[in-house]
């Protein structure tokens, strides 16, 4: 298991942008994907973007697709997600996750072990 913790939240315009970290404990941290989620009031959580552990294989949600980029520093134990042209739709808790695992890109939430606490964007209009 390894321990997640997000940063870099907050209030931001329509348009604009926000960079995403997720800082993780462990050693091992280069053998987990790991995928980044979010989750708006009353809406279940859904998924934005996961990476594999080389970092090689990326995979994202259509509805952000072309706005948001993950990537991730094995050697910072750091996971970012940079999101550019951000809508007020983009508003949510989010959340990153990892699961131990070699290769794979995962979308649902019950397959990832370890969650962060979260952190707040808002998108004004």
């Amino acid at each position: 298991q390894v321990q997640l913790v997000e940063s870099g939240g907050g209030l931001v315009q329509a348009g604009g942008s926000l960079r995403l970290s997720c800082a993780a404990s462990g050693r091992t941290f280069s053998m987990y994907g790991v995928g980044w989620f979010r989750q708006a009031p009353g809406k279940e959580r859904e998924f934005v973007a996961a990476i594999s552990q080389s970092g090689a294989r990326t995979t994202y949600a259509d509805s952000v697709k072309g706005r948001f980029t993950i990537s991730r520093d094995n050697a910072m134990n750091t996971v970012f997600l940079q999101m550019n042209t951000l809508k007020p739709e983009d508003t949510a808790v989010y959340y990153c996750a990892a699961t131990f695992s070699i290769g794979a890109l995962y979308s649902r939430p019950d397959d990832y072990a370890s969650w962060g606490q979260g952190t707040q964007v808002t998108v004004s209009s």
